[in-house]
């Protein structure tokens, strides 16, 4: 994205700028939209800076360092973001926050500041989900969504069959998660294999010399009894260490780039299959993935080749939007502005097991 030296105005009296801040978990990012007459969005900042590097160590995100983080970053990655749109604070129409769900100490960082600058700049508030704004990431790439589509979100802690029928107000869940979500089971079949954290790029980079047909593990929930659209990864997650364990017993080398090719493989399928299914039953012609799984190169694949078998449109935001990042909320707030939603109340609170269906906390 090229750096604005200046901001040249808008391009017409009704273009709006909407900004937005996340800081759900271990990113803190800063985005800033222009929302045109016409509801088109332009991206203009999309600013992450990511503490992700202090949370390795102990193999997951540890709260209060991501609180810390958030502290030490929001004014720097502002001040990037503003100076990459071109923009003086005081050209935004909108703020946009994350109000949930995420970690508590996480949120309130984040709102804190958006409230901050709301009632420094005498700006509308917009408290947003942070699932909803994966979803509508995808808009900032490839325009707006259908009247009806099925959105797959699929992340460290989420993994969500959604139908959405506006983003700006009626989002449901059709199936979710009920122990492991898909990031979840990457990051700990990765400790298992002695991979970095987090467990989903280097899986992915690692399995691409594996087969993934080399073992036949689990797929979670499938059977006619299970639920059509929920999904279960605690199971697979075990199947690989015991599967691990029982080589290692035996003296045996363990195939690694198999044992996660065959993992991926295994998460790849349910989540493409269910999502395939939603779309069928819901009478849907339009999947949207998305989340930090997302940029699984299987997941994209798989979901490519089965989407195209079925006649139904794909559509995944490039990795930058796929991550957290303030460019999806500033999206989302986007979307309620054109919509005429009303603005938060500035004693918004944070919650931190927002449902998705919950688009705003007014």
């Amino acid at each position: 994205m090229p750096t604005r030296t200046r901001w040249e105005g808008p391009r017409t009296v009704t273009d709006r700028l909407i900004l937005g801040i996340e800081s759900s978990c271990d990113e803190t990012g800063v985005g800033i939209v222009r929302l045109g007459p016409d509801g088109a969005l332009e991206l203009l900042a999309d600013e992450v800076a990511s503490s992700v590097e202090e949370h390795a160590r102990f193999g997951g995100v540890v709260p209060e360092v991501a609180s810390r983080a958030h502290l030490e970053a929001m004014v720097p990655t502002m001040r990037r973001a503003v100076e990459q749109a071109g923009i003086e604070l005081s050209d935004v129409h909108s703020i946009a926050v994350t109000a949930g769900p995420g970690l508590a100490g996480a949120l309130l960082v984040g709102v804190s500041a958006a409230k901050a600058y709301a009632a420094a700049l005498g700006k509308p508030l917009y408290g947003v989900n942070h699932l909803a704004g994966h979803v509508a990431a995808d808009t900032l790439q490839h325009g707006p969504l259908p009247q009806r589509c099925v959105a797959l979100l699929v992340s460290g802690g989420h993994s969500q069959l959604l139908l959405i029928e506006g983003l700006a107000d009626k989002i449901t869940e059709i199936g979710s998660t009920v122990d492991d979500a898909a990031g979840e089971a990457y990051d700990k079949v990765a400790r298992l294999l002695d991979l970095p954290y987090p467990g989903g790029p280097p899986i992915d980079k690692l399995a691409k010399r594996g087969n993934g047909c080399a073992i036949a593990f689990p797929r979670g929930l499938t059977g006619p009894r299970d639920s059509k659209y929920d999904f279960s990864f605690s199971g697979l997650k075990t199947s690989v260490a015991r599967w691990v364990e029982r080589k290692e017993r035996a003296g045996e080398e363990v195939p690694l780039a198999d044992v996660a090719a065959s993992f991926q493989e295994a998460v790849a399928d349910v989540l493409t299959a269910k999502a395939i299914r939603a779309c069928k039953d819901l009478g849907v012609d339009t999947l949207v993935i998305s989340g930090g799984v997302a940029a699984n190169s299987r997941l994209s694949g798989l979901a490519a080749q089965r989407c195209a078998e079925a006649g139904i449109e794909l559509r995944v935001p490039r990795p930058r939007l796929c991550t957290d990042n303030g460019a999806m909320i500033a999206a989302l707030g986007a979307h309620l502005v054109a919509a005429g939603a009303e603005p938060s109340r500035m004693d918004l609170s944070t919650t931190p097991g927002l449902p998705v269906g919950t688009i705003q906390i007014v």
